[in-house]
């Protein structure tokens, strides 16, 4: 998935060079405001999904610790099963929380973009 958003990002991030021929994006005003918002979101994406993948990476350490310490059946090793898990708890809230932030600004970013090709259109009626 972190590669979708490298490819769209450094689709992004490619200089566009127009000629009279080209047509620009319909909500493209020759802005580099709204390339660099864009830039700048896909950019938030991708760290946002580097967290996830992070928590998700030290989840799958304390599963397989968790494991080994039920397997061994130690008095001391069960004790530690209760933080392990409670960090994992944690850390599923973290995830739950990452995904929030990164669906809050998709959503933000979509309705952006359907403003600004509703301005466009708007713009191109009245004149």
């Amino acid at each position: 998935m972190e590669d979708t958003f490298k490819r769209h990002r450094q689709t992004l991030a490619k200089p566009q060079s127009l000629t009279s021929n080209d047509r620009r994006h319909p909500h493209d005003n020759g802005d580099l405001s709204t390339e660099e918002g864009n830039s700048e979101m896909w950019n938030n994406f991708s760290n946002r999904f580097r967290q996830v993948q992070s928590v998700l990476d030290r989840n799958r350490s304390l599963i397989q610790q968790v494991n080994e310490n039920h397997q061994s059946r130690t008095n001391d090793n069960m004790v530690q099963n209760v933080s392990l898990i409670q960090e994992l708890n944690g850390n599923i809230s973290k995830v739950v929380s990452l995904y929030s932030d990164i669906s809050t600004n998709f959503s933000t970013m979509l309705g952006q973009e359907n403003d600004a090709i509703g301005d466009e259109t708007n713009n191109r009626r009245h004149h």
